[in-house]
């Protein structure tokens, strides 16, 4: 169930969803993408790791577990520069904070880049909490194959920006890849279930 403002807690799996406010689109180049790489990377890898990511022209997905409360709280007092204190302190809003920054830094350098102003996200960020096993899978077929629903692809895998291949592939990554590759067994049994049949989009499913 998508719920736009429950907190993101610690140790729990979520599909997060963002998308460009309008007509706008959030990526122009190349390096567009892979600069949106690098700053989720940076803003995002001390409060949360990656399994995959799907990255389209107004909006991206992504499925990342929350780290655990330990590391969280270590990384509240490196940034804060004070103690956490559950009576005083919420980690769900330091996560969030996290995730704010990233989105303002990335806006920040794409109105630069191109001569806008204002915002450039959904001053929301959806999130689906994964509950059960059935959903973890659903949220890496549906991120997977969000571009052929988008009319980019004619087939998993054929998209550039989206972490299908980084599953596969041996070079170093930020994604939690031998999570994912283990889910389903193997490298082999991960590209056959990539191969099932597509359904149309269903409207309301996502986005």
């Amino acid at each position: 169930m998508t719920n736009y403002h429950q907190p993101l807690i610690p140790g729990n799996s979520y599909h997060l969803f963002s998308r460009a406010v309008g007509n706008e689109k959030l990526f122009h180049s190349v390096e567009n993408y892979l600069f949106f790489l690098q700053k989720l990377k940076q803003h995002t890898s001390s409060i949360c790791a990656l399994y995959c990511y799907s990255l389209l022209p107004n909006h991206f997905h992504l499925l990342a577990r929350i780290n655990d409360v330990e590391s969280l709280v270590k990384k509240f007092k490196e940034i804060k520069k004070t103690t956490y204190d559950s009576n005083k302190h919420d980690l769900s809003d330091f996560i969030m904070e996290r995730f704010s920054n990233f989105l303002n830094s990335y806006t920040k350098a794409f109105n630069k880049m191109y001569q806008r102003k204002g915002a450039l996200f959904m001053d929301y960020m959806k999130r689906s909490m994964v509950n059960h096993d059935a959903d973890f899978t659903s949220y890496i077929w549906y991120i997977h194959k969000n571009a052929v629903h988008h009319k980019l692809a004619r087939k998993p895998g054929e998209w550039r920006f989206d972490s299908y291949h980084s599953i596969l592939s041996e070079a170093p990554t930020m994604l939690l890849r031998e999570e994912v590759v283990a889910w389903f067994g193997n490298k082999n049994e991960y590209i056959k279930f990539h191969q099932q049949e597509i359904r149309p989009k269903e409207i309301g499913e996502f986005l």
